[in-house]
Parts: C-alpha cells; structure tokens; sequence
C-alpha cells in the first residue's frame, strides 16, 4: 500500500461542510473520490509510454543504431533500421493504450455509478466521483458504499445497521455498525440539515480493523463529545444489508480510503521469459550486425501476446454458463509466464469454497442424524428400538409415530423432548436476523400461520449459524423473528415467545456464545453452542463420550462443528447472575477480563445436547485441480483470513493438506525468542521425520515475527513442505508472504488467485494474478492480470494455454536467431572475399523485407496456433508440466543447437553456391557469367527457402493457414523477385537487380543447386530428429503419440512406441519403416511401468494397438 502525504496527524471534517462563520478557519485541502487504477491519461500517454519502451534495453539499442545509420555514412539505409523501430513502438504502445483503455472504461464505471447526498435541504443525485469529504450521503440496502463514512443514523430506532465486508476481508458474516445516540434519531433530511457538528479523526490508514476519531456535536449551544470506533465506520466496497436506508458522513474518499490504500500500486509486470536474458553476451557482435536481432523480433513478440491472448477469452472450456462469463486477459505481456509457474498461492473464501454453508450431520444424545432430503436419517441402532432401523424422522411429529420408539410412552417422550431442547437451543442461541422486508408484519396476524420456512430470509454474522437456524426450520423448529426482548419460534405450527434475558457474545478467546432466554412456561435457560474443545470440558451431563467421537468423525470428513449445550436456571441463580452481569458490563476499570469472569462462572455445570456438523461446500473439482497442481510440481500454499480449524478442515476436505500427511504448526506464538524455538523444533522434525510430506499450517501473529528475524529459518521449513497454509491473515501480510517467496535465492514464478478486495495486493505482488468473477464484487477480476470464473480452470489455463504459451514463445525467440544467423553470416563470410570493404551480399531491398514479409508470417502463425501435443492429453498429464518448468525450452543448450544449426546452413547456403559459382564457369546457355548480384540472390533464395521449410518441420499441427503462409511466403518471395527485378523502378536510384533473378532463374544448373542445398540442410535435421525420437524419447514425444481421438498415424509422430523392446528392435523397426514396412503387430501403443507419468490414470494411457490402415 500506499500513505498519502499530510501534513498533521489528524483531519478535521465538517459535517455538510458547514465551515464555521468567524472567518478564521482555513479548511483542509482533501482528495476527490475517483478511483484510479489506469496508468495513462490522455496527456501523459506519449510521453511516458516512449519512456517505458526506451527503458528496454533492446528497443534503446536499435534507437543508437538507427542514430548512427542517420549520421555517418552505412552500407545500409536508415530506412531498414528506423521502420521497423517506428513500426514496433506503435504496435506496443497501441497494445498498452487499449489495455489502459478497458482499466479506464473499468474506473468510469465505479466513479459514475449514482449515489444520493444530501445538499442544502435536499436528496441530490449525482456522480460517485463527485462525493467530496464532509458530505452526507444516503445509501439503501443492497448498495456498496461509496467511499468510508462514519455512521449517522439508520431506518431503526437505535442507529445500529448490518454491513458485509466479503469484497475486503473475504468474511461474509453480517457485521454490525452503530451510530452515536445524539445522530441516531436524525433519520429524515431535513432533520439531518439542522445537525451541527465536527468529527476528529486520523489520517487515512490501510488497516481495516483501525479507526480512531470523536464527534463534537453542538446542541443548544453545548458541546457534547462522543467517541468514534471501528464501529462507527462504513468502509468503501461494504455492501449494506439487512437495513432500508443509512446516511453517513464521508471522511475518507478515492485513493485514500482503505480499500484503495489496500491495492499496492501498479507497476509494469514484465515476463521473466526476457529475450534479452540470452543475448547479453552478444553485445559486441550486435552492433556491428544489427539484424541479428532484428527490430522485427519485436513486433512478432507484441503481436504474438497480443493476438494469443484472445485464445483463451475465446476457449469455451473457461466459459461458465451459469454465471455467464468467459475468461479475461487484462495483461498480455505475461501469457507465458503461465507455463512458468512453481508457487500458487490461493485465498480460500470463495476462492476454493462456493462460500455456501450446508447442514450435513448432526449427534443428539450420543445418535448421529444425517439430513438427507430435508429428513434426519439416524445411524446405527437407536438405545430403544428393537429392531435397530430407524426409518425417516421428516419432522418432530413423525418421531410419535416412527415404529422404533413404540416400546415405551416414557422414553417416547424423552427422545421427542431431547430433539426439540436441541432443535430450540440451535434456534434460540445465535445472533440471527431476518429480512426486514418480511418482519415488517410480525406479530400475532395470521399470515403467521401459514408462512413457509423457505420465505424468510435469514442474515447472520456468521455463515454456519444462519445454515443452522435453515436446517432447524426444515425440521420443523422455525425462527420467526426477534425484537429487543423477544425471540420467536414456531415448534410445529406452535407460536412460542421467549423472552431475552442476556446475550453472551462469542469472543476467540472462549470461543463459545450463550443465550440466557426465559420460557413460555416461566422457566429460564441458558443456552450455550462453540466449539468443542471450549463446550466439552464444562459439561457435567449428556453423552460426553459418544459427541466426542462423532465430532472427530466429523471433522474427519472436513466439516465445521459446534456443541450444543444448555442448563436450567433457579430463580436465585438467575437472579445472581443477573447482579454479576451488571456490575461488570458497567465497570470503567477492566471491563473485559471482568466480564470474561463473570461468562467463565456462567457457562459452566451444562448438560450436552449434542452436536453440528456443517460444510463449507467446495468449487466444483477443486480437489482435482489442486492434485494435480501438486502433479505438475506445482507447490500450493493456501492464504486465508479464517480461523485455525476451519481453515485445516477446508484444506484437508479439498487436498491441499493429505490424511497421509504430517501437519507441523506454527501458531500463537507470542515472541520473538519462542517462534526462534518453535521454528528451529519443525526443522528438526522435518529432517528426523521419514514422512514423504508435511504440511504446516501458520497463523498470521506468529507469521509476522517469523518474517522479522528468522527469514531464512522460516523459509528452509517452508520449502521443505508440500503444503503450506496460513490462516488469520491481513490482506498486506499476503503480498509480504508472496515477496518473501519471489526474492528467495531460487527466484521462483509465483501465481496469486483470489476473489475478493482483500486479494488485490496479493493478485497484484505475484508473477501471475489471477482473478476470480465471483460473488465479493469485481475488485480482484479488474486487478488481476487474468480473470476467471471458478478455481477449476486453473488447470486448463496453466497445463494448456501455459504450456502452449511458453512452447510458441521459446520456439519463436530461437527460431528468430536461427534465421538471422542464417540471414548474417553469409553476408560476413562474403567480407573476406571483398576485402572488408563494406559491400552488401543482398540487395537493401532483401535486407529489409528478409524479416518483414519473407519470413515473418509462417512463424508468426506458428506462434498463434501451434499445438504440439493434444490439448486433452496435456491436461490429463499434468506431469508434462514439469518438462518445462524452470525455463528449459530456453536453455543454454537449445539455444546453442539452433545458433550451431543456423551457422552451418549458412555456411552450406555460402560455400554451396561459391563452389557452383565461384570459378567463373558460365552456367547460362549464351556462355554470360554470374554477378556478385546473381551471387547474393542464390545464397538469399536458398536461405528463405531453407529456413521456411525448416518452420514446416517444427510444425505439430497444420491448419490451412499455416499452408497457406507457409507455401505462400516462398511462393510471394519468387513473384516479388520477378516483379522487383523485372521493370526498371523510375523512383530507385540504383537498378542492381534488373533482370538478376530472371537470369538466375533460367539456369538449370541454379535450380539444381537450390535443390541439393535445401535438402542438405534439413536432411541433417530430419536425421537427428529421427534417432533421438526412436532411441531417447522424451515424456513430450511420447505423449505426442496419444491424440484425443486415438487415431494416431506413423507418420505424423515418425514412430509408435512398443513395450520393453530394446533400441536395436526399435532402430530396426524404424528402417522397415524408411523403407515403406510397417508391421502392425509391433505397433502396440501402451506405455512401459517405468514411464514417468502417474499411476491412476493408467485409464487413460493403456490404448488399443494400432489398426494397420493407419501406417
């Protein structure tokens, strides 16, 4: 993040800016509200994206070079250096602008959304942008907040109103806000116009959880001070619900509002993949031959990410139908670094969850309850029934009639009793609201009578309780609502009033909330529901045992748990508890340890009704997409805000952390010196342990003093698990995580995912940031460098389009410098025979067009559509991920055999056509020798022809458009050569290659030539190519022989692979082949057990033999 200069520590707003009259007042100068994530504006756009393109060292380099070309006198025109430059900056820089322009569309769209505020008496519509510090503005519900606001008054009597934070916290429980008394009962506009009053308050900061501030209002001529809290605050990107309509003051707005001071600021990602990175040493050469590296490479590239990024917009794989959204790219310059990654760190909330809490289980009494179809089925035999079946309960009144509970009326009723206690403690002890739509009517009318349970709507501050009062409903327990005192339920039709006595609110140090609610009958109980590591223990009766064990079951399978429990208070126990309350909740001095006494002596002595068990439910193939992440070697560490378990038994339910595994854990730690200890035990253990994987789970206090002192203790643990987890983390502790990660001596690439504002930092600190569409707002989908709709199609982007990605972009850069060592090395050669004097081999004309239009389309088409093994097979074969992992298609040694290829095809195209030329042997029919013209244009037409063909081989899959530029640029290099040497040009100022090639052309001899080198040349290739297929196959050949409809041909993969035979069996096979054999009972297609790709899909890899139509 960033903090905005100020110059005092505090601000000082007036409420409707209503600056006081004496004159002395000089009012502080605040930001307007737009939000900007753009880089450009109209006027900065040429300037500063000259300055970012001439940061490039190459684009700087062919700047010199075009100077000097311009100022001294060159064999070459300037023209062939300075078009090309021009032609690549504009292509970038329109590529850039149109970026840019969809990130100012995306701002638009927010500054211009509507909003109310209140002006000179009135409710004005107007622009978001327009919203300045000190205004009043008016928010209904459902609607974001526009900028942070402090809390005026709302539609309810008590000021308070239930707010959302999913888009910035990732948390999706309603939080509830609450105004101060002298504003609260402002609730019209023209009450809120006589409000005088001014808020003190810090300057802007990026914590969410941090606001300090007071009110001075002034009421008949006194001032009356209020204190100002996180409470009081509104944050923008919230979302109010649950409320009719707010109003509140602006105090922070744009960029300075937390939710902006949580993006870092955007810097210009560039992709590791630099082609610069392999011609370092090459500096000396370049200058004296530039094309080496032409300007060209350049544009190819920015066209090649350009043009390829539509692909994966386009693919309808990344399509999701429900949501009705496709795959986005808002950075192209980083499509290959998909192929690249090692690290992906990924939020959870939403991110691998749908963020939808479902009732699953239940324990009540020591008998597990499953809910299937809106029923509880029970599991095993119940202590009463004879026959052990227990048939479906659909609600309370079926358990009367159910034939196992026949034995005895007694222990009839005993059951019915202990479903309903546990049904009305899950219905009575939570913090639940109901829409206000639809209690607008509650009372005794007779809509009542006849309301669904599906009609309410419930809000609450915590996903699980609101499952939980869902599920109490389906079984026949209805909440319908609550006022200050009352709570009410229906039980079976039957409207039930409790009065509500206390509330005990939930805190993570107890970890448990409690109810003190008074009967219909007059009987008063409390209700206590938490965890049952903090329940258990104070329970004196109930199934203690028997819950225990179904809660480990339960947690086994990666679902949330509670205990319920209750007791019955005396009227002297109530009465005693009640005085203790009091004196605590009114102390000044040490109010929270008083009252976390006073809840210790109150919840003890329960009885245990039972237990919960609710599911967080995953994305869909969540669980897949992270197995075979792990597959592709792919490390994955889970980044969360939620606490310890549920983040364990999220990360145990889909995957990332095995049963098999062993979990070491860094959490609560309280200094410095005791996280050193901690951290020095877990390395023990990972080197003492001889367990294949550990997982260690870290929470965000104990992360923060392991990043202060103890980095690299910290690391060498982290590197050493598999699965790595840190729960109870602030949106910058994530991006801090992803940067300890990025300059760690590896320099790993590292991939971000996330859903929500609270991901943006982290999206926006990592390699690749990924957004995902969902349901917290579109703040992490605008900042990401891609967007997707669900985590599944991770996979498919990273196994498919990064491994394309990466293949077509390797292959582009060398096959680049392959050609113009080809193009270059002629023409140094022809320096010895003409005494260094500067002459060109190749007319100018051929210089400039060589990489602009002879040679520049098949590699481009190349770069767009090659698919060099199936899309299917790559993403059912993670493992041929790690083929390319750590940048190896762009290794030392590859790079070398292209350069030593292209040395020695120059060499065969120069001293080829010198050995058919050189010795002043007439070749034409009417006894006239060959120029040096004619000389050039051989070794050029045997050069494009060469490195055409030699695209053609390094083509996997052939559509009709490689075809087509593929025989169509050697086809235009022959007509454009007849055209350009056939007329006499009136506008050149040398005629060189008048009627040259027309005369080479009727040479036998020259065509004879042409022929004979080209096939010298890639006969070598094609060899080599052969041998190394047949005797080394690498996991890339082999899956190039599984195709997705299993037709695969001999001659499209050049061999079929057999099981277990020797490199003789298989070199003889292969010469039966050159000679035209194919014997199809060799040609068995399953793959050998020692082949390196995972075992559970051997489904999929042991194919039929081959028919012998197909050889």
């Amino acid at each position: 993040g960033f903090d905005p200069p100020h110059q005092s520590d505090t601000r000082t707003i007036y409420i409707a800016n209503r600056f006081p009259q004496n004159g002395l007042y000089t009012p502080q100068k605040f930001i307007d509200n737009r939000i900007i994530s753009s880089k450009y504006t109209v006027w900065n756009f040429v300037p500063k994206n000259l300055f970012e393109q001439f940061r490039r060292v190459a684009n700087f380099y062919f700047l010199i070079i075009f100077l000097v070309q311009l100022m001294i006198d060159t064999p070459t025109s300037p023209i062939t250096s300075g078009l090309p430059l021009f032609f690549v900056i504009t292509v970038t820089a329109i590529k850039q602008g149109y970026e840019d322009w969809l990130r100012h569309n995306s701002d638009n769209e927010v500054n211009g959304a509507p909003v109310y505020v209140v002006r000179s008496g009135g409710l004005v519509k107007t622009r978001s942008k327009n919203i300045r510090v000190g205004d009043i503005v008016r928010i209904a519900k459902d609607e974001i907040f526009p900028a942070d606001l402090v809390l005026l008054s709302s539609d309810r009597l008590d000021g308070s109103c239930h707010v959302t934070t999913a888009s910035l916290d990732g948390e999706t429980n309603l939080k509830t806000h609450v105004a101060v008394p002298e504003t609260a009962v402002l609730q019209t506009v023209a009450s809120l116009d006589t409000l005088i009053a001014v808020i003190e308050c810090q300057q802007p900061e990026a914590d969410l959880y941090r606001f300090m501030g007071r009110m001075i209002i002034t009421q008949q001529m006194e001032e009356i001070v209020r204190p100002l809290g996180p409470e009081s605050l509104l944050l923008r990107g919230a979302r109010l619900k649950n409320t009719k309509e707010i109003f509140g003051v602006a105090i922070y707005t744009g960029m300075e509002t937390k939710m902006a001071l949580n993006y870092k600021s955007k810097s210009q990602k560039r992709s590791a993949v630099e082609i610069l990175r392999f011609i370092s040493d090459f500096l000396a050469f370049l200058v004296l031959y530039n094309f080496i590296i032409p300007i060209s490479l350049y544009v190819t590239v920015e066209m090649q990410k350009f043009l390829g990024s539509f692909f994966i917009g386009w693919d309808l794989d990344l399509y999701h139908e429900e949501s009705d959204q496709k795959a986005q790219v808002n950075t192209s310059d980083l499509n290959e670094e998909l192929g690249q990654v090692e690290y992906v760190f990924t939020d959870k909330t939403g991110t691998l969850t749908e963020n939808e809490m479902q009732f699953r289980e239940c324990s009540i009494n020591g008998i597990k309850y499953q809910e299937i179809n809106g029923r509880l089925v029970s599991e095993g035999p119940t202590p009463d029934s004879s026959d052990g079946n227990l048939p479906y309960l659909n609600s309370l009144p079926h358990l009367t009639t159910s034939s196992s509970f026949r034995t005895s009326p007694e222990s009839e009723t005993e059951l019915i009793k202990e479903h309903d206690l546990f049904f009305k403690a899950v219905s009575l002890c939570h913090t639940v609201q109901i829409s206000s739509v639809q209690t607008d009517g509650i009372g005794d009318g007779p809509w009542q009578s006849n309301l669904a349970p599906s009609q309410l709507e419930y809000y609450a501050s915590s996903p699980d309780e609101k499952a939980l009062v869902e599920a109490a409903a389906r079984i026949g327990i209805v909440f319908i609502g609550n006022s200050e005192e009352t709570m009410e339920v229906k039980t079976l039709g039957k409207l039930e009033r409790y009065k509500l006595l206390h509330i005990l609110e939930f805190d993570s140090d107890r970890r448990r909330m409690s109810v003190i609610v008074q009967a219909p009958s007059g009987e008063k109980f409390l209700f206590a529901k938490g965890a049952e590591s903090s329940i258990l223990p104070n329970c004196v009766g109930g199934e203690i045992e028997k819950t225990r064990i179904h809660v480990d079951e339960f947690a086994l399978k990666g679902l949330r748990t509670l205990c319920m429990a209750y007791k019955r208070l005396t009227s002297k126990e109530y009465e005693a508890i009640n005085r203790r309350l009091f004196e605590a909740r009114t102390a000044l001095q040490q109010r929270e340890e008083k009252l976390a006494d006073v809840f210790h002596f109150i919840e003890k002595d329960l009885i245990l009704l039972g237990a919960t068990a609710v599911e967080d439910r995953l994305q869909d193939r969540v669980r897949e997409t992270i197995e075979a992440l792990r597959m592709a070697g792919i490390k994955v560490w889970v980044l969360t805000g939620d606490k310890h378990e549920t983040a364990v038994s999220v990360s145990l339910s889909c995957g990332h952390f095995h049963r098999t595994m062993n979990i070491l854990e860094l959490i609560n730690q309280k200094s410095d010196s005791q996280c050193a200890e901690q951290l020095r035990q877990l390395a023990r253990r990972i080197k003492e342990d001889h367990v294949i994987q550990h997982g260690l789970v870290v929470d965000g206090t104990s992360l923060s003093l392991a990043l202060r002192e103890h980095e690299k203790l910290f690391m060498e643990v982290c590197r050493n698990c598999s699965a790595v987890l840190c729960c109870r983390m602030a949106p910058l502790q994530k991006a801090k995580v992803i940067r300890l990660i990025k300059i760690s001596p590896e320099k790993p690439i590292t991939l971000a995912v996330g859903d929500g504002a609270n991901d943006v930092s982290m999206i926006q600190e990592a390699h690749v940031g990924i957004g995902i569409m969902g349901k917290e707002g579109r703040q992490a989908a605008r900042n990401s460098d891609y967007a997707i709709a669900r985590f599944k199609f991770l996979s498919k982007l990273l196994f498919v389009h990064g491994h394309f990605y990466y293949i077509r972009i390797a292959t582009l850069v060398q096959y680049f410098f392959y050609k113009n060592v080809c193009f270059i090395t002629p023409q140094f050669l022809y320096q010895f025979y003409c005494l260094f004097s500067q002459q060109t081999l190749y007319d100018s004309v051929y210089l400039t067009l060589y990489n602009i239009c002879f040679t520049s389309l098949p590699i481009l088409i190349y770069s767009l559509l090659e698919q060099h093994i199936d899309p299917h097979v790559l993403q059912s074969k993670p493992t041929l991920y790690r083929d390319i992992s750590k940048n190896r298609q762009l290794s030392i040694k590859t790079f070398l055999y292209w350069t030593i290829l292209g040395f020695s095809h120059a060499f065969i195209f120069f001293y080829g056509s010198y050995f058919l030329i050189g010795k002043d042997i007439s070749l034409l029919g009417n006894g006239q020798m060959f120029g040096n013209w004619t000389f050039g244009t051989l070794v050029f037409t045997v050069m494009v022809i060469t490195v055409t063909v030699k695209m053609a081989l390094e083509t996997h899959f052939w559509t009709w458009i490689n075809h087509l530029v593929t025989w169509g640029s050697i086809i235009f290099y022959f007509v454009f050569s007849l055209f350009y040497g056939g007329i006499l040009w009136p506008f050149l100022s040398s005629q060189n290659m008048y009627f040259v090639f027309i005369q080479l052309l009727s040479s036998g001899s020259a065509w004879f030539a042409i022929i004979l080198m080209v096939v010298t040349c890639l006969l070598l290739d094609i060899v080599k190519k052969v041998f190394e297929r047949q005797l080394h196959p690498t996991n890339t050949e082999k899956a190039q022989l599984i195709k997705a409809n299993s037709s695969v041909k001999c001659l499209d993969s050049m061999c079929c692979f057999s099981e277990g035979e020797t490199a003789c069996a298989s070199f003889g096979r292969m010469l039966e082949r050159v000679v035209g054999r194919c014997s199809p009972t060799h040609v068995s297609r399953s793959w050998s057990a020692s082949d390196p790709f995972y075992t559970n899909d051997r489904s999929i890899l042991t194919l039929s033999t081959m028919d012998s139509s197909t050889c």
